[in-house]
């Protein structure tokens, strides 16, 4: 079992910036794949960022390519999603995802674990 937990969001100006985090538990983390999705109602989970818990590939969603950085501390257990210029399409609740299959995830039906999501709304 896998438990993530997310923190960070919040209501930011159209330009301004958040991290996200996301602390996981559970396991041994070093073959798991992660990953951050948002959703806005009435669509499914879009992927966001995803990385391999050994760090060495990381992916990204077109919608957010040099502007999100995905990243995580070992000593931590943590997974963090930095978001820099954002507008308000980015508004939506985003979930930490941990999938137990290798590879460049970013189909939500391919993850095994979430949170519980947190809200991020940016205001234009």
């Amino acid at each position: 079992q896998v438990q993530l937990v997310e923190s960070g969001g919040g209501l930011v100006q159209a330009g301004g910036s958040l991290r996200l985090s996301c602390a996981t538990s559970g396991r041994t983390f070093d073959s798991l794949t992660m990953a951050w999705f948002r959703q806005t109602p009435g669509k499914e989970r879009e992927f966001v960022a995803g990385m391999w818990w050994s760090g060495r590939n990381i992916w990204y969603g077109d919608s957010v390519k040099d502007r999100f950085t995905i990243s995580r501390d070992d000593a931590k257990n943590t997974v963090y999603l930095q978001m820099n210029s954002l507008k308000a399409a980015d508004t939506a609740v985003y979930y930490c995802g941990a999938s137990t299959n290798w590879g460049y995830l970013s189909d939500s039906q391919q993850y095994d674990y979430w949170g519980q999501g947190v809200q991020v709304t940016v205001s234009s």
